[in-house]
């Protein structure tokens, strides 16, 4: 049987075709409950919403097939995502992470780690010493690294975390939102875990709020996290997880070409003078591109960051002159967002005062780079 790349078997979405109606596009089941016959037994083989729907299915078998994983799992957010994983752990385990990395993960981490005698140690993503030197061997249960790091795009060596936590008996989670399957397959250099925010660059369109999981094998702490969406309630709507499939199907070409035209802007500034850095891993000059050119087979993706000369002042000024780059968080989606990250973060912030995140849209790429050009002109 022909094994068909990930762009042809989503634009299909997973070939999938109506063999009662013919239909080409799949279907929509908005019945929250599944009737039973004259034995008192399921008619099919669902339930209940809250467990599994139909709709759920095909998002999650392409989910599991994009990342070469043995199982996929919808979750009504990422935060919903990311907190099954971590409800996983028990107390007196222990955390490993990056210093940096999306906020809203760290603050979940944080709150446990207050609350629930869980230990969390942080550390230097631009230091491969750093990690190992966070893991407590027997004690850590969960390495949870980003590739490449929110919003400083640092990138983390998959392969070599991997080895590190399997050695102290940990497993290990990557988020890939931003590298997505289309380029990296975290799970092929030794993840356990790979995590989609799929509001983001699945989805594309910025109208979807869903969080996805993969698992290279069903183990226990997988069996676990199942029984944690099911008895919290996390799921994801069957209108929501129609759209997600939507979206997914255009996910090759619209990350090519974000992917295309975030390097073009990307070389483009990357010795303007009113520009102290440009952060993307895509560049030859960034300290992780030989990892990230190994791990990103089809592109660097369309998030990059740069350092306004000056600082937090300077840096918000640029994002209020931009008129095509949409002042607004998030990322992923066919439109181009400017973000100062710092602002959206807050007190706990780590990230440097003056540098704005840019999430790189499908536009033409001229036009985006005349914004800034216009836009760095006025500060």
């Amino acid at each position: 049987m022909k094994i068909y790349s990930p762009s042809s078997v989503l634009a299909q979405a997973g070939h999938f075709i109506d063999h009662v109606t013919g239909a080409i596009t799949p279907p929509i089941h908005p019945s929250t409950t599944f009737a039973r016959n004259d034995d008192y037994e399921l008619i099919g083989a669902y339930n209940y919403s809250r467990y599994q729907n139909p709709t759920y299915d095909q998002v999650e078998y392409l989910a599991a097939k994009l990342d070469n994983g043995s199982e996929a799992k919808l979750f009504a957010s990422g935060m919903a995502a990311i907190t099954a994983v971590f409800e996983t752990i028990n107390m007196g385990q222990h955390i490993v992470a990056p210093t940096i990395m999306y906020h809203g993960a760290q603050d979940w981490l944080r709150r446990i780690s207050e609350k629930r005698n869980i230990g969390l140690s942080l550390f230097n993503a631009t230091d491969s010493d750093s990690l190992r030197r966070a893991i407590k061997p027997g004690k850590t249960a969960i390495v949870w690294i980003e590739t490449p790091v929110n919003p400083t795009w640092d990138v983390i060596d998959i392969e070599d975390a991997a080895g590190v936590a399997h050695a102290a008996g940990a497993i290990l989670g990557v988020d890939c939102t931003v590298s997505t399957p289309i380029t990296t397959r975290a799970l092929d250099f030794g993840a356990d875990i790979v995590f989609h925010l799929a509001s983001k660059y699945l989805n594309g369109h910025s109208d979807v709020t869903a969080g996805i999981l993969v698992t290279r094998t069903n183990n226990e702490r997988w069996e676990d996290i199942k029984f944690i969406r099911k008895h919290v309630g996390g799921v994801l709507g069957p209108f929501e997880s129609w759209l997600l499939l939507r979206g997914m199907r255009t996910l090759s070409i619209r990350f090519e070409r974000s992917s295309e035209n975030a390097l073009r802007i990307a070389q483009h500034f990357e010795n303007h003078p009113k520009v102290e850095d440009m952060l993307y891993p895509g560049l030859e000059s960034h300290p992780g591109h030989k990892i990230a050119k190994r791990q990103m087979t089809k592109g660097f993706g369309g998030m990059l960051s740069l350092l306004v000369k000056g600082g937090a002042f300077e840096a918000k000024k640029l994002a209020t002159e931009l008129r095509l780059f949409v002042s607004a968080t998030s990322l992923g989606g066919v439109e181009s967002l400017v973000e100062h990250r710092a602002s959206v973060e807050g007190p706990m912030s780590r990230v440097p005062t003056n540098l704005l995140r840019l999430s790189v849209g499908i536009e033409d790429v001229e036009d985006l780079i005349s914004d800034l050009e216009r836009g760095l002109e006025g500060i």
